[in-house]
């Protein structure tokens, strides 16, 4: 059966600087949740590039991204953008730049997933970038643009930046560089989007089975809402 196509763009947050294996970045982590929840094996083209801004993204990754004919999306990117001084209309207008190349891409916007930027502000390595309280305000700026931007094409939106202020959890928290998150970091980042978008993430199955398969798996959602209960996942009994 075909994999699932997921594409995922950003910056260090996406691709995972300062891990061991990309693997344990957090679309890697997503993608390994939906395998195991479908039992359908997912591709993931990850373009986050170290150091990367808006205008990054749309002049190396987007290009790229409407060859991958993505069936899930997720976008983080601004970081960059905040310590380069960028203000927020540029950031706002090169964002709805990339919101709406994802629009084109014809990905239904309940499968694309904005995700907030991370407060790196208080952390050793930002130190350069300027004082903790100017850029903590910065962030929660660019993020409410990106979360009405997210709001108005509709996509999902996940909020990752109030795990980021819990304060250093202890081994692995923070990758060795200071700036980045570490491996336990990504992990929380991963369980909490998952949180979001496992029920429109794990349809992107359906078109994969038959109508009569399809349906089986639209009654057992519906059953699962209806009993306010989670839904853990059957189309891979289906195959």
């Amino acid at each position: 059966m075909e994999s699932i196509r997921y594409l995922a763009l950003g910056d260090s947050y996406t691709i995972g600087t300062g891990l061991e294996d990309e693997a344990e970045n957090f679309p890697s982590l997503l993608a390994e949740r939906l395998r195991q929840e479908t039992g359908i094996e997912v591709a993931v083209t990850n373009l986050g590039v170290n150091g990367y801004t808006t205008t990054d993204l749309i002049r190396e990754e987007l290009p790229v991204s409407r060859s991958a004919r993505p069936e899930l999306v997720s976008i983080l990117i601004g970081a960059n953008d905040i310590v380069q001084g960028s203000d927020e209309a540029a950031y706002r207008g090169r964002l709805q730049q990339i919101y709406e190349a994802i629009k084109e891409l014809g990905v239904p916007g309940a499968r694309v997933l904005a995700i907030s930027i991370p407060d790196f502000a208080t952390l050793p390595g930002a130190a350069p970038f300027g004082s903790p309280s100017h850029l903590g305000a910065r962030i929660d700026a660019f993020n409410d643009i990106a979360r009405t931007e997210a709001a108005s094409r509709p996509f999902r939106f996940a909020d990752i930046t109030s795990i980021s202020r819990e304060g250093n959890r202890g081994e692995d928290w923070l990758a060795g560089d200071g700036l980045h998150p570490g491996r336990a970091q990504h992990q929380a980042f991963a369980d909490h989007i998952w949180e979001e978008v496992a029920p429109t993430w794990r349809m992107v199955v359906l078109p994969r089975f038959s109508p009569a398969a399809q349906r089986v798996v639209e009654l057992a959602v519906d059953e699962a809402i209806a009993q306010q209960s989670q839904y853990t996942g059957s189309e891979h009994i289906l195959m």
